[in-house]
């Protein structure tokens, strides 16, 4: 069954799962393999659950008429996507990035939707399964859609973009993160810079750029830039300044040659203020208003474990404990130490997916916390374990727990980041 066929079947059907367990009546079910799972051992509980077809790529599973036949059922589930996608002829703009890429996808959305019906990915639905997931959610309402993209692997964006088909995009930086999958820091340059070469294929495509990020002017060339930056960066379309950041993020901005606006943000750390303009920047693009766009970033409120000031009965909480990876740990680590107030406290997880510079990389954010000041510093997980430093040293989590549990801190302001896989983000509730 080609593509064109099966999508005439989901136009009658329109509602996909992966879930077998979560089957709306008259579903396709498509039978996607993970690490631990195969998709095509559920197919037929799926079906028995309220689905009218499942495609499936083991014959041994195809057991029923219902069970559609194919090669591989991931790449057919995203081409179905981009099927589906090809039916808007709207604007899709497609974010990419070592770091920020999930707040800058939230504020460009929130001041987009200042004036259009805004699809946008949902969560961190950015990898080979929630691309295509988010697509599929494109209804005839919708004005404009923003599609996050996320890579941990050479090839990822490069495969993520022919399935979205971005009409224009933006890398927000390129740092070291996910180093085990890319091999080195031009591996991930490299990667991130799939989305510039797919729109560089694309006729009548942009992309807005950090103009002062050399890595980034680097990789553009050819391609129509609309540029954006902190104040005294030449040929900018929007540029901002910080006003202040204790905490919270206050913003200076404006278009280029235009008056300066004053925005009070509810984001934790100065390296917001480029999230926050790259949102201007395709905002003001898109014939959003000046004021529009001061509204937007002035009402958005994180709720994702990032940059977000929580205060309880006993602590003022910086939690930023989504993912990290040594770029986003030194600008959160610079960031706190030049919060006012104090007394300060660090709880800082492991960075995964590090590979052959996990220790290095460790053991330069071991030094950044003891040149910081900080009055207490607690390290969590195996790699700081190894780390040579004067500080607390945790195994996990449990351990982390316990001890607040015992000695609870009192009255200070403490930043908690790490990897998400060391769950940081279940002590906000305990301190």
């Amino acid at each position: 069954m080609d593509i064109k066929e099966l999508y005439s079947l989901y136009t009658e059907h329109p509602a996909i799962t992966t879930d077998s367990r979560d089957c709306p009546e008259g579903s396709i079910f498509f039978a996607l393999k993970g690490g631990n799972f195969d998709g095509n051992r559920f197919a037929a509980a799926a079906l028995a659950n309220g689905c009218s077809y499942a495609v499936v790529d083991d014959p041994a599973a195809a057991t029923d008429s219902r069970c559609l036949l194919v090669g591989d059922a991931l790449h057919t589930f995203q081409m179905l996507a981009r099927e589906h996608r090809r039916r808007f002829s709207i604007p899709v703009i497609g974010i990419t990035g070592t770091n920020g890429k999930t707040t800058t996808k939230e504020l460009t959305a929130a001041v987009l939707a200042e004036k259009y019906s805004v699809h946008c990915t949902q969560g961190n639905f950015n990898n080979d399964v929630g691309v295509p997931k988010t697509l599929f959610g494109l209804a005839p309402g919708h004005d404009i859609a923003v599609v996050e993209m996320g890579a941990s692997h050479p090839g990822d964006i490069r495969r993520l973009a022919e399935t979205a088909e971005p009409t224009c995009g933006i890398i927000t930086n390129v740092g070291k993160a996910h180093l085990q999958g890319f091999g080195s820091f031009e591996g991930v340059v490299r990667t991130k810079g799939e989305l510039y070469d797919y729109l560089r294929q694309r006729e009548g495509s942009r992309v807005f750029i950090n103009a002062a990020d050399e890595h980034l002017k680097a990789i553009a060339a050819g391609l129509d830039t609309v540029g954006y930056g902190l104040e005294g960066t030449p040929g900018l379309a929007v540029e901002g300044r910080v006003a202040s950041c204790s905490p919270l993020l206050c913003l200076e901005w404006r278009a280029a040659g235009g008056r300066w606006h004053r925005v009070q943000t509810q984001l934790i750390g100065s390296y917001n203020a480029l999230n926050m303009l790259a949102a201007a920047c395709i905002g003001l693009h898109f014939g959003v208003s000046e004021s529009q766009v001061c509204h937007a970033l002035q009402a958005y409120k994180p709720s994702n474990n990032r940059s977000q000031l929580e205060r309880t009965g006993s602590n003022t909480l910086v939690v930023d404990a989504y993912n990290a990876n040594p770029t986003s740990m030194a600008a959160a680590i610079d960031n706190f130490s030049r919060m006012e107030g104090g007394p300060k406290m660090a709880i800082i997880g492991d960075m995964r997916e590090l590979g052959d510079a996990s220790a290095g990389e460790h053991q330069r954010v071991a030094d950044a916390l003891a040149a910081a000041g900080l009055d207490r510093v607690w390290l969590v997980g195996e790699e700081f374990a190894r780390t040579s430093c004067p500080f607390r040293k945790f195994g996990d989590v449990g351990e982390v727990k316990a001890e607040i549990a015992r000695h609870r801190p009192e009255g200070y302001t403490i930043l908690i980041k790490g990897s998400n896989g060391m769950r940081l983000f279940e002590l906000p509730q305990l301190l």
